[in-house]
């Protein structure tokens, strides 16, 4: 995996949680806990954290983990991504992948198999993940992202309405194994990066606010992979933090 690199992109400001990546989760921050997830999970990975902010920076670094500082304005973590990756000068056939600093239980599994799903590609450059729907709930939650894939599991379209739509049954009769939920973890070649990083967002996508539709606008295939272990969400307000400590002392006290 000498060629693997992971990035985790960790902004301070957000509007529901300021400062998320310093969260202090059982003693360690949360971006620290994403970090060490990764280490743990993929040994021979190139692994860095990407801030914009001097006070992350400083709490990374003196923890031993990799960091680069990046501008502020960046529209998305795979924005912050591009820029490091030049910075750093990385080889053109790096994969990269993008590990969002808000997932401190993100599953080492999940990462392996993703890594080398990525590497076994023939001709590799986007990939991501997907997992089954749970409820029709999630079909009809516009914060679930749905998506579909051709008969080769590359990503066709990505939504938050339900796609595909069931025309001839009624929406509580539609079958959960039509759907697919997106989870949030991409890889891209290095070449594929800049591309994306250099083109400016796309209708579909300033509609959508999704960020992976600028891919699919531009002709580039995104690989899916489909995980159907477990998957444990990570923060995103702070209804979200209690829950994550409990799973983080349920798992320290299990190995302890």
């Amino acid at each position: 995996m000498s060629n693997i690199k992971v990035v985790i992109p960790a902004r301070y400001e957000s509007t529901r949680l300021p400062g998320k990546p310093l969260l202090d989760l059982l003693g360690k921050p949360m971006v620290v806990r994403v970090a060490e997830q990764v280490q743990a999970a993929l040994p021979q990975a190139d692994v860095w954290v990407a801030t914009d902010d001097q006070r992350i920076f400083a709490v990374v670094s003196q923890l031993g983990i990799q960091v680069a500082m990046t501008r502020a304005d960046h529209a998305s973590g795979t924005d912050r991504t591009a820029e490091m990756a030049v910075a750093l000068a990385w080889p053109d056939n790096s994969i990269i992948i993008n590990v969002q600093g808000d997932e401190p239980l993100i599953e080492a599994v999940l990462l392996q198999q993703f890594a080398d799903f990525c590497m076994q590609q023939a001709e590799f450059r986007m990939a991501s993940v997907m997992v089954d729907i749970a409820s029709l709930d999630e079909v009809q939650n516009p914060n679930v992202v749905k998506l579909v894939v051709d008969a080769n599991s590359h990503a066709l379209y990505f939504s938050r309405s339900p796609v595909p739509f069931i025309r001839d049954l009624e929406v509580s009769q539609w079958p959960l194994q039509a759907f697919y939920r997106h989870v949030g973890i991409y890889a891209y070649r290095l070449k594929e990066l800049k591309q994306l990083s250099a083109t400016p967002p796309c209708a579909l996508e300033q509609w959508e606010k999704l960020e992976q539709l600028r891919a699919l606008w531009l002709g580039m295939p995104i690989a899916m992979m489909h995980w159907q272990g477990p998957l444990h969400a990570g923060i995103d307000a702070p209804e979200d933090i209690a829950r994550v400590v409990a799973m983080l002392q349920a798992s320290e006290a299990s190995v302890g």
